[in-house]
């Protein structure tokens, strides 16, 4: 299966802060992603998880139960897909100290995206839940930990005394902090490999990562989404890496959710112009370099953000990305065989419209979404004031809210639908309301008097 592909793993990334899908779509979509070459999963669960006990205050409101956890890995099994699940340790925690129970655990008091590293109940927290998702996938080989993106480190007040001693920086203790997150995966689960994110070790000198000890613990993901990373600066970051003494290394590319915070369609040339290059580096070093890939799918930017690409938009482009990892390039052969995973007639990669309906799971939102991204806005702004467009409008958005509740749970169908429909049918719905309004007085100006029975 793994055809001229440099990457032994291929995991398809799963950001359910937003938008999270049902079981049922999930059943329905894991055969699609193995058939299209992956082997492996990233579930980033965030507050979908079913924490229990004292962090029960984390789960969002429609999160998975225990059972629904269970029957995820099953039909992950099923499909021959590995699954690396993801907990947020240090940056990127808004979902957990979002909580006033939890806000005093916060590096500074305004933020809450950073946890204070200083406070002996930040890793009690961030171990309480480690440990409650590593109890529901026993035995897997990797748990990412996240650590990117570490935003305000070193402004907190404790910070700011501690690195007022000498030889006290920022990156140690960064260092630190992730050395025991990672400590305490390895003593409690020994089989188990962390995993992080790579933005936080880049610009930390070799000497000082070798002297951590951090890279006999965990494995660096390097991840870049842009259509034109630098490849000898990335292989440069290898080299760097392995020098440190990190046995192997990570890379993460996107699918979808890294062009724009509330972009709504995938831009697919962009994302295979990513992995064409991530390619190039793999090319780059030695063979036993690279563990494998993430193709990240974001859903948010973060936990506040709006909604990015729904899953369904963005399946096309991971088809294109993921067939060309394992073809080792975008060929017309594989395009015609992404065309025909995907039952497209004709698949378009520099627009947004293909030629013919597709038939994989949740295609008809793609479709409809489609027609909304490229037609909505645009004919409310021609300001055709007409009763058959707001009716027209109105029943494709009745649709789409169909075939959006048959994928995701309804704060997400209402969230989506608020932030790309509804505006525009609320403008619409009230120009129709204005002209009528305005029209009255006319209408009655027009009308004839009462009859008196006289002649004028």
């Amino acid at each position: 299966m793994s055809g001229s592909s440099p990457f032994e793993m291929r995991l398809v990334h799963l950001d359910l802060k937003g938008a999270p899908p049902k079981v049922s779509y999930l059943a329905e979509i894991f055969p699609l992603f193995r058939a299209l070459g992956a082997n492996g999963l990233l579930i980033e669960y965030e507050d979908m998880f079913p924490y229990e006990g004292h962090l029960k205050l984390l789960r969002a409101q429609h999160a998975y139960s225990p059972s629904e956890i269970k029957e995820i890995l099953h039909l992950a099994t099923l499909n021959e897909l590995a699954v690396v699940p993801l907990v947020q340790t240090f940056g990127h925690m808004e979902f957990v100290l979002k909580h006033e129970s939890l806000a005093h655990l916060r590096e500074v008091a305004f933020f809450p995206n950073t946890l204070n590293p200083h406070e002996a109940e930040s890793l009690a927290l961030v171990r309480a839940m480690v440990d409650q998702v590593m109890e529901l996938h026993p035995g897997s080989r990797w748990l990412h930990v996240g650590c990117d993106e570490v935003y305000y480190l070193g402004e907190g007040e404790a910070s700011r005394q501690w690195l007022q001693e000498e030889q006290n920086t920022k990156a140690k203790l960064c260092l630190s902090h992730v050395k025991a997150v990672a400590s305490h995966v390895l003593a409690r689960h020994p089989a188990t490999t962390p995993l992080v994110w790579d933005d936080m070790l880049r610009d930390i000198p070799e000497d000082q990562l070798s002297a951590s000890g951090v890279p006999q613990l965990v494995e660096p993901m390097l991840w870049d989404y842009t259509a034109n990373l630098d490849v000898q600066g990335k292989a440069l970051l290898m080299e760097k890496y392995r020098k440190c003494g990190f046995r192997r290394l990570w890379a993460a590319s996107a699918f979808k959710g890294a062009t724009g915070a509330s972009q709504a369609l995938t831009p697919i040339e962009h994302h295979l112009r990513n992995h064409m290059q991530w390619l190039q580096v793999a090319a780059c070093g030695p063979a036993d370099v690279l563990q494998g890939i993430v193709l990240t799918g974001w859903q948010r930017y973060d936990h506040f953000s709006v909604l990015c690409e729904l899953l369904p938009v963005g399946i096309p482009s991971l088809a294109v990305c993921l067939q060309s990892l394992l073809q080792g390039g975008f060929a017309e052969d594989v395009k015609t065989r992404v065309e025909n995973f995907l039952g497209i007639p004709s698949l378009e990669i520099t627009s947004f419209s293909s030629d013919g309906a597709a038939s994989f799971p949740g295609s008809d939102i793609l479709a409809l979404v489609t027609q909304v991204g490229l037609h909505l806005r645009g004919s409310v702004d021609e300001m055709l004031h007409t009763d058959s467009l707001l009716a027209r409008w109105s029943a494709l958005a009745g649709e789409l809210e169909a075939a959006l509740c048959r994928i995701f749970y309804p704060d997400a169908v209402e969230e989506w639908l608020e932030e790309n429909v509804q505006p525009s049918l609320r403008q619409l719905q009230q120009l129709l309301q204005d002209l009528s309004e305005a029209a009255r007085p006319w209408s009655l100006l027009a009308s004839p008097g009462p009859d008196t029975g006289q002649d004028p």
